[in-house]
């Protein structure tokens, strides 16, 4: 549950202590009783950012750990697998930042897109569950596809690597070609999209500004 809660989240760690939690041997750690106080609730947070959770029955000082059998079944049970998720997505809500990429930089990227434009990225492909889509709702349009490749698809290197592709004039790719972090579109029309490296050779800026030239095309 705590890995599907927090996959794609990274922990904003300055937010903890005033959400409510203690800094003890490099953790970060809350404690919270639920169901009338009969459970305590202790949430644990790595400096590495992992996040595990135990429960323990207050009056016998015994941990409880019914609610993590997949098929347990009863009332008493949903509602400590419900009271405990309850706390997770407060946490998440209040103490994260979504990670919906690989890179720093193509985080950063897709929380600027997602601030200008409003537009979450679609991950549609169970095979390739970490590409990720940027398209105009109102067409279904695309302007952009950020994925995890191999760098030897686009380059010389074994290493895996995150690219956007956008959308641009022709003329304009040419240009862009002859610039370091700039590649021929992978898996794209190569006459009408360029790939870029998401490594930082390409400043934010600059890749914003590609990216609102290849929402336009979603408009017209």
């Amino acid at each position: 549950m705590e890995h599907e809660i927090f996959e794609r989240c990274t922990i904003l760690y300055d937010k903890l202590i005033s959400y409510g939690f203690q800094k003890a041997s490099g953790n970060y750690i809350l404690s919270k009783v639920i169901l009338d106080g009969s459970l305590r609730v202790e949430i644990t947070i790595s400096d590495s950012g992992m996040v595990t959770g135990k429960i323990y029955d207050v009056e016998l000082g015994e941990e409880y750990t019914h609610f993590r059998i997949v098929h347990a079944t009863g009332e008493f049970v949903s509602q400590v697998k419900e009271a405990y998720k309850n706390i997770l997505l407060d946490i998440q809500k209040n103490c994260t930042e979504s990670k919906y990429f690989m890179t720093d930089q193509a985080n950063r990227i897709a929380h600027a897109i997602i601030e200008t434009y409003h537009d979450l990225p679609e991950f549609a492909w169970e095979k390739y569950p970490d590409d990720g889509i940027f398209k105009n709702p109102h067409n279904g349009k695309w302007y952009g596809l950020m994925m995890n490749i191999p760098k030897n698809k686009i380059d010389i290197g074994d290493e895996t690597v995150e690219i956007l592709n956008v959308k641009l004039n022709p003329d304009e790719i040419k240009t862009l070609l002859e610039q370091k972090g700039f590649y021929r579109a992978y898996h794209m029309n190569k006459q009408h999209w360029i790939t870029i490296l998401l490594d930082d050779t390409v400043s934010d800026q600059k890749i914003m500004s590609l990216i609102d030239e290849s929402h336009q095309f979603t408009t017209l």
